[in-house]
């Protein structure tokens, strides 16, 4: 009989090709959420839909889109320029969901364990492609909107939050009268492609920590982290899928359901994720200056537009009373993941309490890294300015960013409160570990088959 371990040469032919499946759906499915998302918004009228695409997906894993332009108006030069740093989460997702599909699929074939050396071929594979590929978006992802005739901007010339950027120059260009010219915009390519490289290897790390199957070797460590990661990753998915029916609602009864449409498409994770963050208690600082203002949603609008100071739940509560249901919202959110990682946590022979104990400190780490990820991953800054013979004529900002420090602590102390409630009452119903993963041999955490588990992929 052949041993499982005798080492055997990586299939490169097959490595390829799942690869190039896996960043060809994940860019896919990217472009055609961007791209829908902008019709909707109705950016397409004004501004090439394709560059416009480009430079969102680019966005979406990191990348950065700066806006400039020469304006002129009865004889006299207008300087424009921009920048915009923000996440579309909405279009990130849909990658990140397919690459990982796509990518663990790919795994099953080689069961009862992926060798390590095909595990990082795979990888660095769809790593180069993926990066490459984020590379030439970015240098297709620029284009030129023509001004003529008057004040420029309907809010729909440029890219996702441009648009804002749009508007601010269309408010400098009051003060200066009837204009021509243009404003466009560009994507770091350096940047962009950093950033791409960056964001595929977290999605890889994460697809591997919570999917079902550990790679060969990685089985006790696969089975302490993959509860808490796939509980967490789980939640915040159905939160996104809650905050985007909601979305759905109010589309049939605005009076733009397109434009609500485009902007769900692409921003309901940024609103859901902000939303849970701000329920949990993390501050948020921020500021809100010119046109941009109007970007966001009330009573946030309210707060930002009228000091810079910090966002909390009192302050909006004040403008708004149904803000105190974030923090329930958030709550439950916690506790189903710490519900889950105690579902999805092989069972050990040691008495109650010391299991629920393990349960909450996986619990707490796990939300001690994923509230400052979320923290950051929806916090951005958007400024836009028009200067005249070297002065500034107009300008607009907008940033809100959350306190790191304070998520990683109230992550932890929100993740021991949820996993210790969970593990009680998993223990209290008997379901603790009834979903617990397999390891690459197809045994659970007690070394049991795959009985339950359905076919092998």
């Amino acid at each position: 009989m052949t041993s499982d371990r005798a080492p055997r040469a990586v299939p490169w032919g097959r490595v390829v090709a799942t690869g190039v499946a896996a960043v060809g759906w994940a860019l896919l499915g990217m472009a055609a959420v961007a791209a829908l998302g902008l019709h909707l918004l109705g950016t397409d009228r004004r501004a090439a839909l394709g560059p416009s695409t480009a430079a969102l997906v680019t966005m979406a894993v990191g990348g950065r889109v700066h806006a400039f332009g020469n304006v002129s108006a009865f004889g006299r030069g207008a300087a424009a320029t921009g920048v915009i740093g923000l996440l579309p989460l909405g279009v990130a997702l849909t990658g990140a969901l397919l690459v990982a599909r796509v990518f663990l699929r790919s795994l099953r074939g080689a069961d009862p364990g992926v060798r390590p050396t095909e595990l990082a071929a795979r990888a660095a594979v769809v790593v180069a492609l993926f990066t490459a590929a984020v590379a030439g978006l970015a240098w297709a992802g620029q284009d030129t909107v023509s001004l003529r005739g008057g004040p420029a901007g309907d809010g729909n010339g440029l890219p996702g939050g441009l648009a804002g950027l749009d508007g601010a120059f269309s408010r400098g260009l009051d003060t200066l009268g009837r204009t021509h010219g243009s404003v466009g915009f560009r994507v770091d390519t350096a940047a962009s492609a950093g950033g791409g490289a960056l964001w595929i290897v977290v999605v890889l790390a994460l697809a591997l920590a919570a999917g079902r199957r550990a790679p060969a070797g990685c089985g006790p460590v696969h089975r302490v982290v993959r509860p808490a990661v796939s509980a967490w990753c789980t939640v915040l998915l159905l939160a996104v899928a809650a905050g985007l029916a909601v979305a759905a609602c109010a589309a049939v009864t605005d009076d733009h359901p397109a434009r609500v449409a485009g902007g769900a498409l692409l921003g309901t994770p940024n609103a859901v994720w902000f939303a849970t963050t701000l329920g949990l208690f993390v501050p948020w600082s921020g500021r809100a200056s010119g046109p941009l203002t109007v970007l966001l949603p009330d009573p946030l609008g309210r707060v930002l537009g009228s000091a810079r100071g910090p966002v909390t739940v009192r302050g909006l509560a004040e403008l708004d009373g149904r803000v105190w249901l974030l923090p329930v919202a958030a709550a439950v959110l916690v506790l189903a993941a710490g519900v889950l990682t105690a579902v999805r946590t092989p069972p050990a022979d040691a008495p109650p309490g010391r299991r629920v104990a393990r349960i909450a400190v996986r619990d707490a780490v796990a939300g001690a890294v994923a509230l400052p990820a979320l923290v950051g991953l929806t916090g951005f800054s958007v400024a836009a300015g028009l200067s005249a013979f070297g002065v500034d004529a107009a300008g607009a900002a907008l940033s809100l960013h959350g306190s790191l420090g304070r998520a990683v602590l109230l992550g932890a102390a929100w993740g021991a409160a949820g996993g210790a409630a969970g593990g009680a009452l998993a223990l209290l119903t008997g379901t603790e570990g009834s979903r617990a993963a397999r390891d690459g041999n197809g045994r659970d955490g007690n070394g049991r088959g795959r009985n339950g588990w359905g076919r092998e992929g």
